[in-house]
């Protein structure tokens, strides 16, 4: 049986990070040639061909890509062992929110793994709109937040990356030939920018029928009929139907929805519920390419 050292794959994962030899050595803190013979030694334990010479470059093998994957999850693995060997379980009260539209999605699977894994932490919940909950996460009343808005001021990372679709009454009928009815959000609504974004490139012809100040408004209006909306894939249910280039309507992009945490001062237990999330979102992507 092959025993895998962890410091191979942990310079093979910043090989591919940092996308030279060179640059993974400093990043490392290693000599380039320290690099080289590390990486001979996992083709030599491994019995494969990790790397192949391209011009002055090198590049991944399809084995190399292989062990790649594999290497993340276990360094995911590996170092959230050692971190929760080598720490205190930490207690307090960390304050988290989340936007309507994942309320019942993506938000209960975080909490779940929060109070999972760190249960001497006690969470007070807020659901609202994102522009009000990254208010809130600046002024200091949220330690964390999941929101579709992005801030370059913020420590955060992608949680879920959800397509967006054009959302009617399972009973609505459209018709083509009349001005798109449209149900939004009031300002400001990154769903209203996208809705109205792709109805202008597309040319399209829309008027507004109703406008609502959050989501419980807006899935009243579908039920009713009085038009169609772009939201996230989460809103799907039986209740609405998804509508699409057979009916004309232009295509939407994906939307990004991070976790985002407050600027300084912060608690340490709120840095441990950040760290935690972060790691088991590395280990899920690194789980879900193999």
């Amino acid at each position: 049986m092959i025993n895998l050292d962890i410091e191979l794959l942990r310079t093979l994962v910043a090989i591919a990070k940092h996308g030279t030899f060179a640059s993974a050595a400093e990043a490392v803190c290693r000599t380039q040639s320290a690099i080289t013979q590390q990486m001979q030694r996992l083709e030599n334990l491994t019995h494969k061909a990790i790397f192949s010479k391209e011009g002055r470059n090198k590049t991944l093998t399809e084995h190399g890509e292989l062990l790649l994957r594999y290497a993340q999850q276990i360094l995911a693995l590996h170092d959230e062992c050692v971190r929760t060997l080598h720490s205190t379980d930490p207690a307090g009260i960390v304050r988290i929110g989340a936007p309507h539209d994942v309320a019942d999605s993506i938000f209960p699977t975080v909490l779940a793994h929060v109070v999972r894994n760190l249960p001497r932490i006690k969470l007070e919940i807020q659901v609202d709109r994102s522009p009000v909950l990254m208010e809130a996460l600046h002024r200091g009343e949220l330690d964390l937040t999941i929101s579709s808005r992005f801030d370059s001021e913020l420590e955060g990372f992608v949680i879920r990356r959800s397509p967006t679709v054009w959302l009617a009454s399972a009973r609505y009928v459209h018709d083509p030939s009349k001005l798109i009815p449209l149900i939004l959000a009031d300002e400001p609504s990154l769903y209203r920018k996208i809705a109205l974004t792709a109805l202008e490139q597309a040319h399209a012809t829309w008027q507004i029928n109703y406008v609502a100040p959050n989501l419980s408004g807006i899935k009243a209006a579908l039920h009713a009929g009085l038009g169609i909306t772009a939201r996230n894939i989460e809103l799907i249910s039986t209740d609405f139907r998804v509508l699409g280039t057979s009916e004309q309507l232009p295509p939407l992009p994906d939307v990004s929805y991070f976790l985002w945490m407050r600027r300084t001062p912060l608690h340490n237990h709120t840095r441990h519920v950040y760290d935690l999330l972060s790691q088991h979102m590395a280990l899920h992507a690194a789980t879900s390419t193999l």
